[in-house]
């Protein structure tokens, strides 16, 4: 009895650790979707920047100056078609990561929730570097962008207000960061459950080896004779019970022990 009430307790403690992971798995995983969202709206301007975009001739600029034009045009279209492509990068990075995850979360191993929503953790900084990258280019190219199509007055204008709010950007971000930073080695931490009464594992990365070490081979020897033990006691009290229900049935027919039945 006391087997059976410690593989329950033991079980809602799985479950409930289990629950826990899967609200900061689903956090990660809602990040990431607004994320590719945004990724995919940016490379939707980047593409239409690079389609759409018929800067003037050179012969325009000058004589002695037709190089200038065709420097910036070569810069400004490299600028596009790299915040284009980081972009995309983005929107198929956190797309393999949504959909891979979540299968691996639910459908994967015994302790997958902790390596699937570890596994989006640690892509994180991935992830976002190469959209502010993306974010970085898509911003920059106006800066050129405006020397190509205006003229110098407005260009100049408009190349400053560009710079105000590249720079504002900059600063939103660093302030926003310092304000909501904390020291991961203080972050809330489920491992103490997971790996303490939940008994949970994350599952590996990599399927193991054939060649098991001897640490491994007691292990799984000392789990295979707890479940022995448990399947014979339960085994136990079942006959108990069978006994217990077959002398209530003999008693109420009358068959005692000292009775003979005669034909």
């Amino acid at each position: 009895m006391l087997a059976a009430d410690k593989l329950q307790l033991q079980s809602h403690l799985k479950q409930q650790a289990t629950f826990l992971k899967e609200k900061e798995f689903k956090l990660h995983h809602e990040n990431f979707m607004t994320v590719g969202t945004q990724a995919a709206v940016l490379a939707g301007l980047d593409i239409t920047m690079f389609i759409e975009f018929q800067p003037s001739a050179n012969l325009e600029w000058g004589e002695g100056l037709e190089w200038l034009p065709r420097f910036l045009k070569f810069v400004y279209f490299i600028t596009i078609v790299s915040a284009f492509c980081a972009n995309m990068i983005v929107v198929s990075h956190t797309t393999t990561l949504s959909v891979l995850g979540a299968g691996m979360a639910l459908r994967g191993p015994d302790g997958s929730m902790m390596t699937a929503t570890d596994g989006l953790y640690d892509e994180r900084l991935a992830v976002f570097s190469i959209f502010g990258f993306g974010l970085a280019c898509t911003v920059g190219s106006v800066v050129i962008c405006v020397w190509l199509i205006l003229h110098w007055e407005s260009a100049f204008i408009c190349m400053i207000i560009t710079l105000i709010t590249c720079r504002k950007i900059y600063q939103n971000y660093q302030r926003v960061t310092k304000r909501f930073s904390f020291d991961e080695s203080e972050t809330v931490d489920f491992r103490d459950i997971m790996e303490g009464p939940a008994a949970i594992r994350a599952a590996p990365w990599r399927p193991m080896s054939n060649s098991l070490s001897k640490s491994s081979f007691n292990a799984e020897e000392d789990v295979e004779w707890q479940k022995q033990e448990i399947q014979n006691l339960l085994d136990q009290r079942d006959m108990k019970r069978r006994a217990n229900a077959s002398s209530k049935q003999t008693s109420q027919n009358g068959e005692g022990p000292g009775y003979i039945k005669t034909i």
